[in-house]
């Protein structure tokens, strides 16, 4: 890779052999010229990381919470790290007192608040698994995890203990305890307690363990600290087993890079430090452009997943050559990528592409209960992503295309769903775009949330009247957008068999109401389908009638 690069190579690549496909060279970031930074001297497990932080230093602002006056959201009201430290003890005394020991699992439910952090902090504390729970989640994906996990003691939003008790009965096989974050209904403890479960109000809860004090367990970096469960875009969500290790060994190596990046902001903004991380879903080129001319800061792309303990890779400040990239990788990872000849793409191409692998300590422990699923996504120390990547010659990594969106047509091509959802994308009169094709159809198809600003300016220009939703309804709408779509797949250069024939408008965007979408807004394909089942067959049915 010519020019400046941020990686270095560690080990060549070797060829295809025995049935596996060619693997390019492994790179690691160059931050870890030397070797990947060494362990925090102390720091064993989660626990540590904030044990020692409440000791270095006990008087910082850790947790605020803004008070909301007359229906608005005030100043923020700051809890001090000692003052964290010890409503966190009072919470593992409470715990303990309820007959919950080390190992067990301790299910928190809710959108991010201090009570959440400190019950987290409390599990951390007492060698419990915390199995958090997307506050997005529906009741059937939490009465899953609650019984997959065998879930004991539940910390639960006040808004979210209906959704917690749609889960009976069938969750209280394991379920003994619930912490309400608030206040309890007398209803909501009646209900509780007819299904043999104990329920408490916060304050209540607290009280618990007064006068009680119980010995923490000690910890070892191989010990789980957490189950967390992937939104699931097929299937029934995997509980990915994270150790005190992973966590420890990431601290380690975002102090070292952290270090780094701070040092490119000093010298670009004189000290005055801004920036905005994206991650979990990809940021388009324009957006990332758009943010940072108006945001007047710097904009960075994130990359990794709940199995590689989140961040694996991540852009630099300064550099706009890495302008819709996620950047190098972190300096406590390998990387490799592993061709995949059936989608044509080649680690030892130019530019390289294929599978991005990881290695490192970062890496999961397994998926729980799911041995079978883990020994398909770990071969020879490597997580096996299913994100096709391509190295830029300034070592940071483009995500292109997903594994397995592949299908093939009926006349036997390849299609990369993901690859084209990412160029159709790009056009700025949709906001979204949901491809199809199958085994059967020899074309494809897709439904399109069109963006109602640019729909609607066009439909005044061109003699279409109407609302929004019957705008979209309007053939003259849909010829509009299918030829958007013709435009920028020419201009990509797009084969024949990747274009779109048929095209279905609906005004309203795909969502996690509708279980369209994981709470990490990914497209959850088999749903889509069969929600719009109908509007597929029809799109079909109806261009196969007009080439007949």
């Amino acid at each position: 890779m010519a020019g400046k690069s941020y990686i270095i190579k560690v080990e060549e690549g070797k060829a295809a052999s025995d049935g596996r496909p060619s693997i390019g060279p492994v790179y690691r970031s160059s931050f870890a010229d030397n070797g990947f930074p060494a362990p925090i001297p102390g720091m064993e497990s989660c626990w540590d990381i904030f044990r020692m932080s409440v000791e270095k230093y006990p008087n910082n602002r850790m947790l605020g919470r803004r008070q909301i006056v007359n229906g608005k959201a005030g100043k923020y009201v700051w809890q001090t790290y000692k003052e964290v430290y010890d409503v966190v003890i009072k919470i593992g005394n409470s715990i303990r007192s309820c007959g919950v020991e080390e190992g067990e699992k301790c299910g928190i439910y809710g959108a991010n608040c201090p009570e959440w952090i400190t019950s987290m902090e409390a599990c951390n504390a007492h060698g419990l698994y915390c199995v958090p729970l997307y506050d997005t989640l529906g009741a059937g994906a939490v009465e899953f995890i609650i019984c997959h996990a065998e879930v004991s003691i539940a910390f639960v939003e006040e808004k979210k203990i209906i959704e917690l008790f749609k889960t009976f009965p069938n969750s209280t096989k394991y379920l003994r305890t619930i912490v309400s974050f608030g206040k309890v209904t007398p209803e909501q403890k009646a209900e509780a307690e007819k299904q043999g479960l104990a329920i408490y109000p916060w304050e209540e809860f607290l009280q618990l363990g007064e006068n009680k004090q119980f010995d923490l367990p000690v910890k070892k970096k191989s010990d789980i600290c957490t189950i967390m469960y992937t939104s699931g875009t097929t299937g029934d969500p995997k509980g990915v087993l994270i150790s005190n290790d992973s966590i420890v060994t990431l601290i380690a190596g975002v102090k070292r890079l952290l270090g780094r990046v701070n040092e490119q902001v000093k010298q670009g903004l004189g000290g005055n430090v801004r920036l905005i991380l994206s991650g979990a879903a990809p940021l388009s080129a324009h957006v990332e452009e758009f943010l940072r001319v108006v945001a007047c800061c710097h904009v960075l792309q994130g990359y990794g997943l709940t199995e590689t303990c989140a961040g694996t890779f991540v852009s630099l400040p300064n550099e706009l050559s890495m302008l819709g990239t996620v950047g190098p990788p972190v300096p406590n990872v390998d990387i490799c990528l592993e061709s995949v000849p059936e989608m044509n793409y080649d680690a030892f191409a130019s530019p390289p592409c294929g599978e991005i692998c990881i290695k490192g300590n970062t890496l999961f422990s397994g998926y729980y209960k799911r041995e079978d699923l883990t020994n398909e996504v770990m071969i020879d120390g490597w997580f096996h992503t299913g994100d096709i990547g391509e190295w830029q010659p300034n070592g940071s990594m483009k995500i292109i295309d997903r594994k397995k969106n592949i299908f093939k047509l009926s006349q036997g091509e390849y299609v990369a769903v993901e690859n084209l959802e990412n160029v159709y994308g790009l056009v700025s009169d949709i906001d979204s775009i949901w491809i199809y094709g199958n085994s059967f159809e020899s074309f494809l198809v897709a439904v399109v949330n069109p963006n109602k600003q640019a729909l609607e300016s066009w439909a005044a220009g061109n003699g279409v009247s109407g609302d929004f939703d019957s705008i979209c309804q309007n053939p003259k709408a849909k010829e509009f957008i299918l030829g958007e779509l013709s435009k920028i797949g020419k201009e990509k250069k797009l084969k024949g068999f990747e274009f779109i024939k048929a095209v279905h408008l609906d005004p309203e965007p795909f969502d996690m109401e509708r279980d369209l979408l994981t709470p990490t807004y990914k497209k959850k394909r088999p749903q889509l389908l069969k929600y719009y089942q109908s509007v597929i067959d029809n799109m079909y049915k109806s261009a196969n009638k007009r080439n007949a």
